[in-house]
């Protein structure tokens, strides 16, 4: 009976964390529909405005923005967005391995001379850099509580005015590009100096616009605002990434409890079976004992 009592406790535990991981599911897919939305509608405004700045990428020639400026990497920034909860599978552990790389692969000169920073948007990626002793700017785990483009250009001025007092010379932010519930991709884009506008994936048009004010003015007032729309982007990527690896790691969860409830209920038939069985032997041979 022992045996039994343990079974039972053990499906009870089964069935009650099958609960939870639907119920944690079914959250996340609420929370992926709003994230969604709100990196749908910011990628058509994104991609308009690298259109605008591949249209105008003449002038980025001239310019004299500090933020387009190319200089020797000596100094490195890395941003890594991850999220403040786990439970979502390998989400931030791909990030984090993605970061690591780029840092021994590319940079890794720059790490032996202390020469590489990390910002780190969200909690896991900032205890995992913290606890092995790098170079962590800040802390950001809040803004995932108010998550909107006014906190998180607070960062991205933050990395800017850096950048141009030369704390460092390059930034790269490495983030989770939502494709859908069930695939992200990790992604590496340069943050600073903007890189020249890369237009084989828009559309650049032949017009001869009439600008006003000047090519030049639009073009050094589209420069910040592209910069800060992009790590924005990146940040709502990384947050609908995370709801959808989760929603998928918890709908894999709660197959798997199913499996092992079944399991279960099939070792306590077994065990039931055999008690049942064990206790008939007893009563038929205590019978035949008093009738000998």
């Amino acid at each position: 009976m022992a045996n039994l009592k343990e079974v039972r406790i053990r499906i009870a535990s089964v069935q009650s964390t099958q609960q939870i991981t639907k119920a944690m599911k079914m959250v996340s897919a609420a929370k992926l529909k709003r994230a969604t939305n709100a990196i749908i509608q910011l990628r058509p405004y994104a991609t308009k405005l690298k259109e605008i700045l591949g249209n105008l990428s003449a002038s980025l020639e001239g310019s004299s923005s500090p933020f387009i400026q190319e200089r020797e990497p000596n100094k490195v920034l890395i941003v890594v967005v991850s999220s403040n909860r786990g439970l979502a599978g390998a989400f931030n552990m791909n990030v984090i391995k993605a970061a690591n790389n780029l840092i021994s692969d590319k940079y890794s000169e720059q790490y032996k001379n202390g020469n590489v920073s990390i910002v780190a948007i969200g909690k896991k990626s900032q205890d995992f850099y913290e606890k092995r002793n790098y170079k962590v700017i800040g802390n950001n785990n809040d803004v995932y509580s108010a998550l909107s483009f006014e906190n998180v250009t607070k960062i991205t001025e933050a990395i800017m005015a850096g950048f141009k007092k030369g704390d460092y010379d390059r930034v790269e932010v490495i983030y989770n590009r939502f494709k859908n519930a069930a695939v992200q991709f990790v992604t590496t884009e340069q943050l600073l100096p903007l890189p020249k506008a890369d237009t084989s994936d828009v559309k650049v048009s032949n017009v001869d616009y009439i600008l006003e004010p000047s090519k030049e003015q639009i073009v050094e007032q589209l420069i910040p605002k592209s910069i800060k729309i992009q790590l924005y982007k990146a940040v709502l990527d990384s947050h609908a990434s995370e709801h959808g690896a989760r929603m998928t790691s918890m709908d894999k969860a709660t197959e798997n409890a199913g499996d092992l409830l079944k399991a279960l209920k099939l070792s306590y038939n077994q065990a039931r079976q055999a008690a049942i069985t064990t206790e008939l032997t007893e009563i038929v041979s205590g019978a035949a004992a008093l009738n000998g």
